[in-house]
């Protein structure tokens, strides 16, 4: 049985890995907005200015660029246990930590494909210090006045060896609803979309060409408008931020982006996704064949196949 939609809330944050720590924190923070909120040895954790929580994102040296964990926060302390039942019934395995500030406790456990999830309740509420009180009562934080100013962490993109299973554990197990997906001609699933909420898409599995598990293709930022996601780009020639493709207009979804890397080798997309919301309780899965996602994005450009492995960005 599909578990009740609203026992994930929302994504809370996600772990990125990279061998370039003081760059990447000057990626986020100048270029994308983000304002550090706390340091615990070789990890800094990051926020977006419209994030109710401590953190939207967290930044762990290591040696070689990828995603860490994607956290979700549960709608609450009875959802989660739904979900720890669920994983353990559907013969997965987890563990109980309490090692974020500003959460309590996550409970651990992987996807088919080895992607660590942290599911949570318990999640302290940021408050703003003087310099970073904003004038509406109804949001987090001030605005920031350098880079892009992204409002949130908006989604993330796994690749994966199985896209299908993992799909299947997102719908079966943490109750995500599947909103479109790729279909080959030969009937394999490529990619498929899902949420957790009324947004169009708040996780994505894309198939992973070299057979691999846990990897990352991107992870994605959400801004105001689309003209934020041009400014993105303008700001990136200004400051030497490599861009990989867009701006344009994905077909799936509708989404208007710019994919950029930031220092470390971790694929960033700029987005404005916000228009576009999931109403109907019975939305039904949109198929896109192979023929049609040749095609390319919304206005002609060709896709961009994710050939490219962590920490090599791609050539210019």
């Amino acid at each position: 049985m599909t578990p009740p939609l609203g026992d994930i809330a929302h994504i809370g944050h996600a772990q990125l890995f990279t061998p370039d720590l003081d760059a990447g924190v000057a990626f986020f923070t100048d270029y994308l907005g983000l304002t550090v909120n706390e340091e615990q040895g070789d990890t800094v954790y990051l926020r977006t200015y419209d994030d109710y929580e401590h953190h939207s994102l967290v930044l762990t040296a290591r040696a070689q660029p990828g995603l860490g964990r994607l956290a979700l926060r549960t709608g609450s302390e009875e959802a989660l246990h739904r979900r720890v039942e669920a994983v353990e019934a559907a013969g997965g395995s987890g563990k109980w930590v309490e090692d974020e500030p500003g959460l309590g406790r996550l409970y651990l456990t992987t996807d088919p494909d080895g992607h660590e999830h942290a599911l949570y309740w318990e999640s302290e509420y940021y408050r703003a210090p003087a310099e970073l009180r904003p004038a509406l009562k109804n949001q987090p934080q001030a605005k920031p006045n350098r880079g892009v100013g992204v409002r949130r962490l908006d989604h993330v993109n796994f690749l994966a060896a199985d896209v299908l299973a993992n799909a299947e554990f997102q719908q079966q197990v943490l109750g995500a609803r599947p909103t479109e997906q790729i279909r080959l001609d030969s009937g394999r699933i490529a990619a498929r979309w899902l949420t957790y909420t009324n947004k169009s898409y708040d996780v994505v599995y894309t198939s992973d060409w070299t057979g691999s598990s846990g990897r990352l293709h991107h992870i994605a930022f959400a801004t105001d408008t689309r003209e934020d996601v041009l400014r993105a780009a303008d700001l990136a020639i200004d400051t030497g931020v490599f861009i990989e493709t867009g701006p344009h207009k994905h077909a799936i979804q509708q989404t208007f982006f710019l994919y950029v890397y930031e220092p470390g080798g971790n694929r960033i997309e700029l987005c404005n996704p916000l228009t576009r919301l999931v109403l109907a309780p019975d939305w039904p899965l949109i198929t896109w064949t192979e023929a049609e996602r040749a095609k390319g994005q919304a206005w002609g450009l060709k896709t961009i196949e994710s050939f490219h492995t962590h920490g090599t960005p791609p050539v210019a």
